[in-house]
């Protein structure tokens, strides 16, 4: 589908293109496509733009990842679809490792997104699925021993509480970029990024870079002083305020 560049909602059809794209080659499960009809209108709510408590989010997030023994990219279907080259740069100049891990689960979708970052430029890509994450029932307990299994933090872009909860209880920090800042995962996470992934992992990648510059305890200090909390209880006074000035409009 050709989206002319004046449309009103250019950015929005063209994230909704590539998803649909990504379903018809594969890698996409059909499930990511109503995960992310939920997240667009939160997206909505949260008026299209990335917020100064998500750039904070995303700096600790960056932080973390810098200052982790063995950080880990989680992605799925809808990643691999929407931001796979920001992926792979991400993964370079934090120094994480790449791992596919997904809830629809068939060999063939994980080597696609495998193949997928490979072509975005990935030198490594963690598919194996050669240990076990106990205390997940589902597909997503399948991992790479070389990977989420020892992991001391890991970036887990998009929805996904029940494996968000299970990696805490194994010791780990975990990095959430959810749009809905009220599910599972925004409110078990360590640093929830309440952003579009589409403009979160851009700006997270010029934050690393910048932060490299810096020394391990101005990084370490950033971490400290994070709170959660306050991140997603100015996640929901964003969204109060701004349904209420589109009710005064509407007056």
């Amino acid at each position: 589908m050709d989206i002319p560049p004046s449309h009103p909602r250019y950015t929005s059809l063209l994230t909704r293109e590539k998803l649909v794209e990504g379903v018809r080659k594969g890698f996409t499960s059909i499930h990511g496509l109503i995960a992310h009809g939920r997240g667009e209108a939160f997206d909505y709510l949260l008026g299209e733009k990335t917020h100064t408590f998500a750039i904070e989010a995303e700096k600790t997030a960056v932080a973390y990842l810098l200052t982790s023994e063995h950080p880990v990219i989680s992605v799925n279907g809808n990643t691999a679809a929407l931001v796979p080259d920001e992926a792979v740069n991400l993964a370079k100049v934090t120094g994480a490792k790449l791992e596919v891990n997904i809830f629809h689960w068939s060999k063939e979708r994980v080597e696609k997104i495998r193949d997928v970052l490979l072509d975005s430029g990935a030198e490594e890509v963690l598919h194996e699925g050669d240990a076990e994450l106990k205390g997940i029932d589902h597909s997503r307990r399948f991992v790479s021993s070389e990977g989420i299994l020892i992991a001391d933090t890991v970036l887990v872009p998009l929805e996904d509480g029940d494996r968000c909860e299970i990696l805490k209880r194994h010791g780990k920090k975990v990095i959430a970029i959810d749009l809905n800042p009220m599910s599972r995962t925004a409110l078990k996470a360590d640093v929830t990024i309440v952003n579009n992934i589409v403009r979160a992992f851009p700006e997270m990648i010029e934050l690393a870079k910048e932060l490299k510059k810096e020394e391990r305890e101005e990084m370490e200090k950033i971490i400290r002083g994070y709170s959660n909390r306050k991140i997603l209880s100015q996640a929901f006074t964003t969204i109060k305020d701004n349904l209420e000035k589109m009710a005064e409009g509407i007056l």
